[in-house]
């Protein structure tokens, strides 16, 4: 790991991390290792081949993990890859609960790494799920069809924006909760803006 390729922000963060501090190092070596170009961007290690991001790193209560941006391409000779829920369509993680497991795991590490390289090289994407796949629930499709603008609004929006309210808007089980999800948000779309705005 050359110093020159260090990125002062992930020093900062790898320095205050209390839990996987020793894990991050060791992920980090093993990245920088591949040649890429280190960053930090939403909050974490982030790390690119010619400004598309190839890998993540980043932790949570029960683990850590490298998380490949476009993991679904990858091949996953070892079955290691997990996808964090039914919802990620590219991302795929490798997730650690101890710096052992790095150690063992690097040269697989490694592939992985190179191969995610290659996917950008090659200029390969992700098939997204399409918006028209998602199901527009029932409550959503009522205030569709009763608030005059709404539709319109609604397509105005960005397909990603689209994806985020039908999914939201789909997940609860109970019928009176999708209709309080609706509700709540109808204002937003008219505005122009997404779920998270």
């Amino acid at each position: 790991m050359t110093t020159r390729n260090l990125n002062p922000k992930v020093d900062e963060f790898v320095s205050k991390s209390r839990k996987w501090k020793e894990e991050y190092e060791k992920l980090r070596a093993i990245v920088l290792d591949c040649e890429l170009t280190e960053d930090f961007k939403w909050m974490h290690p982030c790390y690119s081949f010619k400004n598309k991001n190839v890998v993540l790193i980043h932790g949570f209560k029960e683990y850590c993990a490298l998380l490949f941006h476009k993991g679904a391409l990858l091949q996953d000779a070892h079955g290691i890859l997990i996808q964090q829920t039914e919802n990620v369509q590219a991302a795929r993680q490798i997730r650690f609960t101890n710096a052992q497991e790095i150690d063992e795991l690097e040269p697989i590490l490694k592939s992985y790494i190179y191969e995610a390289i290659e996917i950008e090289k090659a200029g390969l994407e992700v098939n997204f799920k399409k918006t028209d796949e998602y199901i527009v629930p029932e409550e959503f499709q009522l205030k569709l069809e009763e608030i005059p603008g709404l539709k319109a609004a609604f397509e105005g929006l960005t397909p990603g924006r689209q994806r985020a309210y039908l999914h939201h808007f789909s997940q609860p089980k109970q019928s009176k909760t999708r209709t309080s999800r609706v509700e709540k948000y109808v204002p937003q779309i008219l505005d122009g803006k997404g779920l998270n705005d």
